[in-house]
């Protein structure tokens, strides 16, 4: 390893330059990037500069200094370079070229329609759809039945979601045309790290051809058979039709790039809490017994022919449930924060220390270095589903070094990169649970160790790196 200090201003951080000239550190970081980074931050501190594949990314390893990184969005940008990767990947025009003035800020306002009042409508139309398909398992699960686990999960969650953001799909076969789009999104999903990582689609086999296909099912002349959408879809179909210079193929690809957003993380963030929960027996017997109390009090009854609805209230207020999902996504999210200095500047930090940043530098958080973190989460290793609670409430204060953190848990990113679907996204997650657990007696069948797939190390929640076999059967 060479330690470069060539060219390095005054109050630079540290280089760390590699020496295959442009990768520079890209092969070893992209191998395992959380075992990179903490044996740099042993030997250099809290902050330095890392040479990866043509770009120099600053870290700021200290939790306690993300909030300086966080404030400073003005010299700090993030929507730029969501942007630019988002069009590359999802085949549309960027929309900072000034050809559509404001459709950036127009398509952000949307994001109100997963919040508030909206979150509520959208959530209850999730839970019906989610409802729908759990019934329709219950009507083949008369014994026990055996699948796998992902694609359970992913079945049930892309069918949902997608009834719920885009509407049904009137046809007879409206399951099998889901379940079309659902097997090219996940052929597509699987090159996704690689369009992220900047290489050509063109290298990337059949992959253009099934993001074309995806794209089409988009087209307006397909979604206006859809029935029932939501309000966030229809919102951004009207907010397209206003930009002329947008051609119909540009709309239906802002269209799958959403669906992306809405599915790409969640389905195996569901995996996982899902993972977790069954391979410990005492936390699937505290989420149940929580659930089965919820139902008791508010005197609804399970069962595939009764609906059972929650409020948001009701949902909060399943402290375990949402201990139990916390900590899987502590565990299996590993999303890189991002931000690009658009001048050069002195970024100031905690305790007088400045860092001298260059035009276009990256600024980066990784967050996982945190999660796995033994001075805040005891045992980082450990699955422990009521880390998040405290004397059966949820717990929110957790300290480093004997202060208390303004960050601990940062699996949606932050600040300006925040994402704006969380809530709706938490909700999905716990009412899949809530129906799965409330209906199923549900066990593992296999008893094999499931670990973090590394390919998508800093793009979001990992995927697991084989299947697993569980079974279920209606609760008697």
């Amino acid at each position: 390893i060479f330690f470069s200090v060539f060219n390095r201003k005054t109050g630079e951080p540290p280089l760390i330059n590699g020496w295959i000239p442009y990768l520079g550190k890209a092969l070893i970081f992209r191998k395992d990037a959380y075992k990179f980074l903490l044996d740099q931050q042993r030997k250099l501190g809290d902050i330095f500069t890392v040479h990866i594949a043509g770009r120099y990314i600053t870290f700021i390893m200290d939790p306690f200094q993300y909030v300086y990184v966080i404030r400073n969005s003005k010299q700090l940008e993030f929507h730029e370079f969501a942007d630019k990767m988002a069009s590359k990947t999802f085949d549309y025009p960027a929309l900072s070229k000034g050809k559509f003035p404001d459709l950036k800020e127009n398509l952000h306002r949307i994001y109100q329609y997963l919040q508030g009042k909206p979150l509520d409508i959208i959530s209850d139309h999730m839970m019906k759809n989610l409802q729908d398909i759990f019934e329709w398992k219950c009507s083949q699960a008369t014994d026990w039945e055996t699948e796998k686990m992902y694609k359970f999960c992913c079945s049930v969650m892309f069918e949902a979601s997608f009834v719920t953001l885009y509407g049904r799909v009137p046809a007879a076969d409206g399951h099998k045309v889901i379940s079309e789009i659902r097997d090219k999104f996940i052929k597509f999903d699987a090159s996704f790290p690689y369009l992220a990582a900047n290489i050509p689609i063109e290298l990337l086999g059949a992959t253009k051809k099934v993001r074309k296909e995806l794209i089409h099912h988009f087209l307006l002349q397909n979604m206006t058979k859809w029935l029932g959408g939501s309000k966030v879809v229809q919102a951004r179909q009207d907010i397209f039709e206003k930009y002329e210079l947008l051609g119909d193929y540009d709309k239906a690809a802002h269209h799958f790039a959403f669906l992306w957003a809405s599915v790409g993380n969640t389905i195996p963030a569901t995996f996982w809490a899902m993972y977790y929960i069954l391979r410990h027996p005492e936390a699937l017997a505290a989420v149940r017994d929580e659930i089965d109390h919820l139902l008791q009090s508010t005197g609804q009854k399970r069962g595939p022919t009764y609906n059972i609805h929650l409020t948001r209230e009701q949902l909060d207020n399943l402290v375990y449930l949402e201990s139990a999902l916390n900590e899987s996504l502590r565990m299996c999210s590993s999303s890189m924060n991002i931000r690009i200095s658009q001048e050069d500047f002195v970024l100031k930090l905690e305790g007088n220390q400045e860092v001298s940043l260059r035009k276009g530098d990256w600024i980066a958080l990784y967050p996982q270095i945190l999660h796995m973190d033994p001075e805040v989460y005891e045992d980082p290793k450990d699955y422990k589903f009521d880390r998040y609670t405290e004397n059966g409430k949820k717990k929110t204060t957790f300290y480093k070094a004997g202060r208390k953190l303004k960050y601990f848990l940062m699996p949606f990113g932050s600040g300006i990169s925040m994402c704006p679907g969380r809530f709706l996204a938490m909700n999905e997650m716990k009412m899949f649970l809530f129906l799965l657990l409330a209906h199923f007696d549900v066990e593992l069948v296999e008893n094999k160790a499931v670990r973090l797939d590394n390919s998508r190390m800093g793009l979001g929640i990992l995927l697991p790196d084989v299947d697993i076999a569980f079974r279920y059967k209606l609760r008697s």
